[in-house]
């Protein structure tokens, strides 16, 4: 796998021709976290990488780091001596040593141009590497919990860049800055000598649950690509909780309250008793109020009489016999509105019974005559 790391230099100064020397950090022990898109591992967004003691410090990763080429931003390719010419500005020393968990490099930059950036502000590092990456999962020995081992680490150039992975503070001339690392390329399986030789793609700085991670353009895009499909995802799932709260709202809205429920409970009660006072033997348990109507209709003129015929027009005929009713009620009202009277005397063997009968009532308390 092909990776990036900031680094730190201390100690920088010019030389009696002009060249630029200085002392940079380029590599560390401890723990680094990664995109899981570039160490193969998509499914999972971030992963820890434990680099050992033993590897940074081991005599091959040593070796590895001596003179490696300085390069003016990250090349597009792994430096080599067939495009060394290109690329380089400058070369690493062989001096190099242990500085507490870092790994110390002299390095040169001989390249003008390149100085002039870095004496106007470009002073940050990036170390560019190829290393194996073994996924078995682990505690450091001071106890943090890592995902996988980083192996076998050769250092291919170290990059002066705008801005490293690690931030402002990781610059050329501060030695006492943090140290971070990324992969620069998504890996796959290469021979040794295909490896050498193996493009190292253009790096993108993003945000992972508040961890600033470098990497290659095509993990971002990835990453990217997720957190849309994520988003979209989430905002289907607002939408839907929108539109069941308004279903709700309408549910709510269509609820009666407790006076609409009596009032319709009072409206069904004069119904029903509307319809057996029209037609006695009419039967309105369960049916609707329309129903209701229909049966009372059909039993008073027949089932001819509401064939084909519309809702509206039964309704019709059920408040003219509704109408009928009432006259008749009205009549009988107006019969006894001042009570039951006689036009005159009657004269009639019955009205005189009647007559007789009430003054039997009338007397009835009082004591009999004496014979």
């Amino acid at each position: 796998m092909n990776f990036t790391d900031t680094v730190t230099v201390a100690g920088t100064r010019r030389t009696g021709d002009g060249y630029l020397v200085a002392d940079a950090r380029i590599a560390r022990t401890g723990i680094q976290t990664y995109a899981g898109a570039e160490i193969g591992r998509p499914e999972t967004p971030t992963v820890r990488i434990y680099r050992p003691g033993g590897e940074v410090f081991s005599e091959d990763t040593l070796k590895s780091a001596a003179h490696r080429p300085v390069t003016n931003e990250h090349p597009p390719e792994m430096v080599t001596s067939e495009n060394w010419k290109k690329y380089a500005v400058g070369q690493t020393g062989d001096e190099i040593a242990g500085d507490g968990i870092f790994l110390r490099v002299p390095l040169m930059v001989s390249d003008e141009e390149t100085i002039r950036d870095i004496e106007s502000g470009k002073q940050e590092l990036s170390a560019g590497y190829v290393c194996d990456v073994d996924f078995t999962a682990g505690v450091t020995p001071i106890g943090e919990a890592y995902d996988a081992i980083q192996r076998n680490i050769r250092i291919n150039h170290i990059a002066i860049v705008r801005r490293g992975r690690a931030g402002s503070k990781v610059r050329i001339g501060d030695a006492a800055a943090p140290w971070g690392c990324s992969p620069l390329a998504a890996p796959r399986p290469l021979s040794d000598d295909k490896q050498s030789k193996e493009g190292m793609m253009p790096t993108k700085t993003i945000m992972i649950d508040g961890t600033e991670i470098e990497v290659s353009d095509q993990a971002a895009e990835i990453i990217t690509t997720l957190r849309q499909r994520l988003a979209d995802a989430e905002a289907g799932h607002q939408k839907a909780v929108a539109i069941r709260d308004a279903e709700l709202d309408a549910l709510k809205a269509a609820l009666f309250d407790e006076a609409e429920i009596e009032r319709r409970a009072e409206a069904r009660a004069d119904l029903i008793g509307l319809a057996k006072a029209i037609a006695g033997s009419v039967q309105t348990s369960g049916l609707s109020d329309a129903a209701i109507r229909k049966a009372v209709v059909v039993a008073k003129a027949g089932e001819g009489a509401i064939e084909g015929r519309s809702d509206a027009y039964i309704d019709a005929r059920f408040d003219m016999l509704a109408e009928g009713l009432r006259k008749k009620s009205d009549l009988f009202a107006d019969a006894v509105r001042d009570g039951i009277t006689s036009a005159q005397t009657s004269t009639s063997p019955a009205f005189a019974a009647y007559a007789a009968m009430v003054r039997d009532l009338e007397s009835a308390h009082r004591a009999a005559n004496p014979t």
